[in-house]
């Protein structure tokens, strides 16, 4: 697969990390990989999507890879981040796709980034933390004690970034299933062995802490903090893909998000989990996305 690589300089000075591939004559889908991960994780989705006349922007938020930190962000502070990347690159109206940790970036593009963003893909996307709603509820023991130590805030919650740091911050394609296999279910697990997912996966991660922990670091506060937006604002139309065998973004939050948002559209497999609702459905998401332009 043909992915070339820029660094585009921002208005306040900032620099981002963005992959582009794919048909420069189609309509522009902007790939926002999970937490932790970078320009390379979604790559295989995109190559995966090459015969469908798409292109693609994957970037590296701010913080991950190559891209400058910009502390304190907040997932609504993606959507001028976005804007940025695709004047630079000639582009004008966009769907996104937002996975897992960057669910809440695709959903800020649809409240505040409309009409340019024409619609938002969740898949496998986070709930707000909001209150009356465990946001741990049902994850597995490693993600759970991760982000219990997140919501407590304080030493234990840098800590836990530092130890997750640690772990993956040498995460290859050849170690990767090792690394990840704690917060995998089992048809995780089965979905990523194919070389075509695990190994931009292993390589979205372990480049994600080239310069350090502070993309995962914020991410974390970003999605813990208030995203700056209403999800009932939202008027552009929400694909919501999600399953019942995931263990780091139980399905509860799909739930949510699908009762939340005025547009959103339910994709709901039960035997689908974590990786394998994105892997599993490239197809059917690809159709959603482009059924978004017309």
């Amino acid at each position: 697969m043909n992915i070339e690589q820029h660094l585009i300089k921002l208005v306040d000075g900032r620099v981002l990390e963005v992959a582009t591939t794919g048909d420069a004559t189609g309509p522009t889908i902007v790939l926002q990989h999970g937490t932790p991960g970078s320009m390379y994780t979604l790559a295989g989705h995109a190559e995966a999507l090459a015969d469908r006349g798409l292109f693609f922007i994957l970037p590296s938020r701010a913080g991950y890879g190559n891209s400058t930190r910009r502390e304190g962000r907040r997932a609504r502070d993606l959507v001028e981040d976005i804007n940025q990347v695709l004047d630079a690159l000639g582009r004008d109206t966009y769907v996104t796709l937002g996975f897992s940790g960057g669910g809440p970036q695709a959903l800020a593009c649809a409240a505040l980034g409309a009409p340019r963003c024409r619609g938002a893909l969740s898949a496998a996307g986070v709930a707000p933390n909001v209150p009356d709603f465990d946001w741990t509820e049902g994850m597995s023991d490693e993600a759970r004690q991760e982000f219990s130590d997140f919501l407590s805030g304080g030493p234990g919650f840098e800590a836990s970034i530092m130890e997750a740091y640690e772990e993956m911050k040498g995460c290859t394609p050849d170690n990767m299933m090792a690394v990840w296999r704690p917060y995998f279910s089992d048809v995780d697990a089965a979905s990523m062995e194919a070389d075509d997912r695990r190994i931009p996966f292993g390589l979205g991660t372990g480049h994600a802490f080239v310069n350090g922990p502070w993309g995962f670091y914020d991410d974390n506060v970003s999605t813990m903090s208030e995203w700056g937006f209403s999800l009932t604002d939202i008027s552009v139309p929400v694909g919501v893909w999600y399953g019942s065998e995931d263990l780091m973004v139980p399905a509860r939050h799909g739930d949510y998000l699908s009762a939340t948002i005025p547009t959103a559209r339910q994709h709901y497999y039960p035997a689908e989990g974590h990786m394998s609702i994105v892997s599993e459905h490239r197809d059917a998401i690809a159709d959603e996305m482009i059924s978004f332009f017309r």
